[in-house]
């Protein structure tokens, strides 16, 4: 990794503004939900229909307790089974996710990169990225730093390109806010 381009990177998630970063499914964009008001620059970025919520990225376990109200025991057990890795649970939201990035229904969904990038910085910002892949809406998510386009790129305070290839596979996304798990995707 670019020790310079993770510090400007860093610097301006510290900012508030997005920036592109590898995932271990696909390139991600994000900002770093202490320090943006919301996901509006991620919408205007992508052009994406702000009725879709942003999930989140999360730097460990616990957050899942931290971030998530009245998670099931079930939720826990794929969070301990499937993280860090592609599953995305979507949970009740606790009061400590902002008004701006919960969804209509009053949920946030969570998920634990395995992406050593990611996750560092998640460490160097101090809290979760709001994160979606970083493509145009509608458009194929990349899994190559070289296929991300270059007005998405634009609309970025700052990007890092991965040390190798995306998965290109989405995480499996689980509904955990009902009696039982429900697979989304």
């Amino acid at each position: 990794m670019d020790e310079a381009r993770f510090q400007a990177a860093a610097a301006a998630l510290r900012e508030g503004r997005p920036v592109v970063f590898p995932t271990d499914t696909v390139y991600g964009i994000g900002v770093a939900t202490a320090h943006a008001a919301g996901p509006g620059a991620l919408y205007a970025a992508k052009g994406r229909p702000a009725s879709k919520p942003i999930p989140w990225l999360v730097g460990s376990m616990a957050d899942l307790e931290r971030y998530g109200q009245g998670v099931p025991g079930y939720a826990r057990e794929l969070a301990s089974e499937g993280w860090p890795g592609p599953l995305t649970l979507v949970v009740r939201a606790s009061s400590a996710v902002p008004e701006a990035y919960r969804s209509a229904e009053g949920t946030i969904a969570l998920r634990m990169p395995g992406s050593s990038e990611a996750l560092a910085l998640m460490d160097a910002v101090g809290c979760p990225l709001a994160t979606t892949s970083a493509n145009l809406s509608g458009c194929e998510p990349p899994h190559r730093f070289a296929d991300i386009d270059p007005a998405l790129l634009a609309a970025c305070g700052g990007a890092l390109e991965g040390s190798g290839t995306c998965s290109g596979t989405p995480s499996a996304i689980v509904d955990c806010t009902g009696p039982a798990p429900i697979r989304l995707r």
